[in-house]
Order: C-alpha cells, then sequence, then structure tokens
C-alpha cells in the first residue's frame, strides 16, 4: 500500500475510533435516542449542505426512497441507538472492539445472500475465530450474572449485525449513487424516524442544559465522527481497492482503547484484549491477510 493511501486510512480511523469516547460522555446526560437524533439531524444538515455547495442534489421522491429508508433505519438509526444505550453498562473500549466484528457478521450474511459470495476454508476459520473472540468477550459477563453489561455487549454485538444487514442491502440496491447522496439521504431518513420518538419518549426539551464536554461531544460526534468521516469515506473509496481499505477496521479498536484508557481511565480485563485479538486476527483472515490454499494433496497456512 501506498504510503499516502496509508495515511488517508490511518485519518479516517482516528475520525471514526474517537466515536465511542464521544458517546460514552454524551450518554451521561443525554439519553441515547435522543443522542442519536441529534446526532443524525445535524450529520444530514451538514452533508446535504456540502452536496449542494457541489452542485448536486438528493433524488426526488420515489422507490429509491425506500432503500434509503430501510438503510436510515438499519445502518444509523437503529445500530447507532444500540452503540449508545450499549455505553451506559459498558465502556468505549470494548465498544470499539465489537464493532470490528461487522465483517465477520457480513461473511456470514453473504453466504447465504450473495450467490457470488460463498464460505471458503479461509472465510470460515475468520468467522470461528471471530465469534471465539465475541465469546470470550461476552462469557465473563454471562457467568457472574451481570445482567446490565451482558445486554449492553449483546445490543452492540446486535448494531454490528445491522451494519452487515446494510452492507449487503447496500450492494444490491445502492449502487450507481454519486458519492455521499446515499449517506445523506439514509441520515436524513434516520432523523426522520428518531425525532419523533425523542420528542414522545426522552421529552428532550426538559432536560437541563447539557455540559460543555457533553456539547463537545455531540458537535464532534456529529460532525466528525458522521458528516466529515463520510466525507473522506468516499474520497478514499476512489482511491484504494476494499483490501486495502479494510485495514480501517483493524485501526479503529486501537483508538477506541487507547482513548477509552487514556481520557476516561477505563481499565478492560484480560478477556477483553484476548477477544479483541481473536476478533482482529478473524477479521484480517476473513480479508484475505491470512489464506488457507490447498496444494496436491494437503493444505498450507500462508500468510500473504
Amino acid at each position: 500500500m501506498k504510503l499516502k493511501n496509508f495515511l488517508w486510512i490511518l485519518l479516517l480511523a482516528a475520525i471514526w475510533g474517537p466515536s465511542f469516547l464521544f458517546i460514552k460522555v454524551a450518554v451521561q446526560e443525554l439519553p441515547p435516542i435522543t443522542l442519536v437524533a441529534v446526532r443524525v439531524g445535524m450529520a444530514s444538515l451538514a452533508l446535504y449542505l456540502i452536496l449542494r455547495t457541489q452542485g448536486r442534489n438528493l433524488p426526488r421522491l420515489g422507490r429509491i426512497w425506500r432503500h434509503f429508508a430501510f438503510m436510515g433505519l438499519f445502518a444509523n438509526a437503529l445500530p447507532f441507538v444500540l452503540f449508545s444505550w450499549g455505553e451506559l453498562y459498558v465502556d468505549s473500549a470494548l465498544a470499539s472492539i465489537l464493532n470490528g466484528t461487522t465483517p465477520i457478521f457480513t461473511v456470514v450474511l453473504a453466504h447465504f445472500l450473495v450467490a457470488d459470495d460463498r464460505m471458503t476454508p479461509t472465510k470460515l476459520v475468520g468467522t470461528l475465530l471471530g465469534f471465539a473472540g465475541l465469546l470470550i468477550i461476552v462469557a465473563p459477563t454471562l457467568a457472574v450474572g451481570m445482567r446490565a453489561e451482558t445486554l449492553g455487549l449483546l445490543a452492540m454485538a446486535t448494531a454490528a449485525f445491522c451494519y452487515a444487514v446494510t452492507i449487503i442491502y447496500s450492494r444490491r440496491h445502492l449502487r450507481g449513487l454519486q458519492p455521499l447522496v446515499a449517506p445523506t439521504a439514509q441520515l436524513l431518513m434516520a432523523t426522520l424516524f428518531l425525532l419523533p420518538i425523542s420528542l414522545v419518549l426522552d421529552q428532550p426539551y426538559t432536560l437541563p442544559l447539557p455540559s460543555l464536554p457533553v456539547i463537545g461531544s455531540v458537535l464532534s460526534l456529529s460532525l466528525l465522527g458522521t458528516a466529515v468521516a463520510f466525507v473522506i469515506y468516499y474520497r478514499i473509496i476512489e482511491r484504494m481497492n476494499a483490501t486495502d481499505l479494510a485495514m480501517v477496521t483493524y485501526l479503529i479498536p486501537v483508538f477506541g482503547i487507547i482513548l477509552g484508557v487514556l481520557v476516561l481511565g477505563e481499565q478492560p480485563g484480560w478477556t477483553a484484549f484476548v477477544g479483541s485479538a481473536f476478533i482482529l486476527i478473524g477479521v484480517m483472515t476473513v480479508n484475505g491477510v491470512f489464506r488457507f490454499r490447498r496444494r496436491k494433496t494437503y493444505e498450507v497456512y500462508e500468510t500473504s
């Protein structure tokens, strides 16, 4: 990989990685649904303004907006709320690790839903390693009966599963669109889903004014971790292949863990580190960094 491409990937990971820290800070004062409603609302407005400055606009109302609605619900509204709710009970470092299981869920779903993307021995090994890592992380909370933390971890795993569903869905229904059109539209739909729920359930107008750290976290999460991240993501797509782009998945937990420990004083247990190692190796295997190739009558394990 060219150094310039790696620096772009490093920049994207450095923007996405702190998102879990910002969520952890924000949910101390804001209900998860309200937090996400503000996040997607501000991000959709920012992206729309960028589209307009580029002389582009959103598609007219029609069938395509059904796909935007699906993506808005399962790629943004639901997983963002699940991660935010989960971080009420789980450290931000663990959240960043569980976010990294998305490729594992994707390869399993693709086997059943995508005709030309079947499970291979390499992908199977990577998938098993990834799920083993997930089990290592969740098992201690199950063993001691920590119900809230367990539910938080499972909520985050469910969010990663939602991301996997939408990756496959977007390949089928949202190809060929101009950059930033799909994320702008789906964030707008996510806002339309969450805003009325927030007003009814959370009644944010009755909440006290958030503190400056929370306001800063919400702005950073909305504008930097969502809007700017999408702009950089689509810029990277134009520059490099999917294999190189997959490195972002490896780097995000690194930033998440470091920031959680240094800024929030989190102390992940040994199971978190062991589980994250299994997940990381599993994702790298799924993405083809490690491969099983058949030679003659036996299999040789290679690193490519």
